[in-house]
């Protein structure tokens, strides 16, 4: 389906004013690589002693000098804490900000407080010779390493930041990571949740569906279908297609799907249900240029006749049964303006004679906007009845069909398809 151009859109005054630069800013945002840029390190080192007598001079792997900045406190060390500082030395002996040390008896208080204030750089803890208890607690508290006040020299200091900024550059890849994956495990468990359970219990019919977004990593796409049997014994089907195959496309789909079953079940039909999804898409979609294509058909309780409406969406097939089923298009010469183009628009409902035994497969128009070769023309609807009826011909039915044809549309266009297909497959053995 073509995408229109979306307007431009304001940006919220909240969004857009100026920003409010300060020294705890400054803190959340992650330490520049200007190693992996060829500039030299910088070290912030929080000590009492202002004239860094404690740290030697200090040279990185290419022998260039690291540069030291020194903090006396950690106030001092949240003016300093810019973001071209990579690496944090931080003097345990060092009092706590308001005692906090000395009040809970907590004798890292102040290496707490500089993870606080500072999550997202590498910390050196540096404590008494011999204490080797406190400096492996420091490690377990968030600290990269430890070393030995009394026991520090060029070298060793040294090779010691640059393995606790790459410790830390490791944390954070693998910290991120691991929040993708989780991430992406939830939104696949809600996708799952979104996509629809027909309830056809009792129906006379079987159902089969294939669904494949456009969007890579997604279960979710603009596409949307269901099937419901309402308690005369009428069986609704639909599927619809919102223009675009983004998340906000996906999610306005589901609110129409929804929509359509609930007023389905309300006992709407036609042309009334197709007035009022208008309406829902209306005030739930994002832009006004946002529209959705809608095919609902209601068949008959003896399966032998149904009701059709088009919203701008291309006609279903019917397959009857012989030697060699031959599939044809529903009439589409009723078919009305898509779901938001046209306000007070009118959908014309369609009899269908359907027959004793019969197949109907309603699709979107990703399964036949797809090239026939790469570069080449469009598959179209007389493409996809000359595919289809080829594979009904090698007996292929039900699930295996829509299997058949949704991997064959997308091995014709040489790589994936970019729009949203769904395909659905009602069959009526007499």
């Amino acid at each position: 389906m073509p995408v229109p151009v979306p307007r431009q859109r304001a940006v919220p005054a909240a969004e857009c004013g100026p920003a409010q630069v300060s020294a705890v800013a400054l803190t959340e945002e992650a330490p520049r690589d200007t190693a992996a840029l060829g500039a030299a390190l910088t070290v912030l080192l929080v000590h009492d002693d202002p004239s860094g007598a404690l740290v030697p001079e200090l040279r990185d792997s290419a022998g260039r000098p690291i540069r030291v900045r020194t903090a006396r406190n950690l106030t001092e060390a949240g003016r300093l804490l810019t973001p071209d500082v990579h690496c944090i030395l931080l003097d345990l002996a060092l009092p706590a900000a308001g005692g906090a040390d000395t009040e809970d008896g907590d004798e890292l208080a102040v290496l707490r407080q500089v993870l606080e204030l500072a999550p997202r750089h590498a910390v050196i803890a540096l404590t008494a010779s011999g204490d080797t208890e406190r400096g492996a607690e420091a490690v377990r508290v968030g600290a990269q390493d430890y070393l030995f006040r009394d026991e520090l020299d060029s070298r060793l200091l040294s090779r010691a930041i640059r393995y606790a900024v790459e410790r830390k550059r490791s944390d954070t890849a693998e910290r991120r990571l691991a929040e993708g994956r989780l991430r992406a495990q939830e939104n696949r468990r809600l996708e799952r949740g979104l996509l629809p359970t027909p309830l056809l219990e009792g129906a006379a019919l079987r159902f089969a569906a294939r669904y494949r977004p456009g969007r890579s990593r997604a279960l979710l796409g603009g596409d949307f279908y269901d099937a419901v049997r309402t308690p005369d014994g009428t069986v609704h089907a639909m599927i619809g297609d919102v223009c675009g195959h983004g998340p906000d496309e996906a999610a306005l789909g589901v609110e129409l799907r929804i929509a359509w079953r609930a007023l389905t079940l309300a006992g709407l039909c036609g042309d009334e249900l197709l007035g009022t999804l208008q309406e829902v898409l209306e005030h739930e979609r994002s832009d006004e240029e946002i529209f959705a294509t809608l095919c609902t058909v209601d068949i008959a309780s003896d399966g032998r006749r149904a009701g059709l409406c088009l919203a701008g969406h291309p006609a279903p097939l019917l397959i009857r049964p012989g030697a060699t089923p031959v599939p044809r298009l529903l009439p589409f010469d009723n078919n009305g303006p898509a779901l938001g183009l046209l306000p007070g628009a009118r959908w014309p409902r369609t009899q269908v004679e359907l027959g004793a035994e019969w197949s109907l497969m309603l699709y979107t128009d990703g399964l036949i906007e797809g090239r026939t070769s790469p570069g080449g023309p469009r598959l179209g609807q007389d493409g996809m009845l000359d595919m289809i009826h080829r594979q009904l011909s090698e007996g292929l039915r039900g699930e295996d069909l829509l299997r058949a044809a949704v991997s064959e549309v997308r091995h014709l266009n040489g790589d994936e398809l970019t729009d949203d297909v769904a395909v659905v497959l009602l069959d009526r053995v007499a």
